[in-house]
């Protein structure tokens, strides 16, 4: 196991429906803004908006990415949005398996950047 001294990050957000989870995933992917995407549906929220508490049905999109990285995916994802607040969350990664970190860092890099 080896550390990426916070080199690569997850990502967590969520969306309002699959489709949306699938259009957000795809296009990070897409732009290598993320290296992978996973989506989880099924997921309940109780949240308080404007006053009032509210339960909605929502998808969970956990990115895979650099954490130089993190900037431009989450302005990606706001222009893409439906929410006007969007969760968007970087948690930074201790330790794993160093030829998927490598992979990682190697498939969410810039289009054209050297990459190890």
């Amino acid at each position: 196991m080896e550390s990426h001294d916070g080199a690569v990050v997850f990502v967590y957000m969520t969306a309002g429906s699959p489709e949306e989870a699938d259009r957000l995933g795809r296009t990070l992917v897409e732009e290598r803004l993320a290296a992978c995407v996973n989506i989880l549906s099924g997921m309940r929220a109780v949240y308080r908006w404007q006053g009032a508490v509210e339960t909605a049905a929502e998808v969970v999109l956990i990115a895979k990415t650099r954490a130089d990285r993190f900037e431009a995916l989450a302005a990606r994802v706001r222009t893409l949005h439906s929410y006007a607040t969007p969760c968007i969350v970087e948690l930074p990664l201790g330790r794993g398996d160093a030829p998927y970190l490598d992979w990682l860092v190697r498939e969410s890099a810039p289009e054209g950047e050297a990459t190890p």
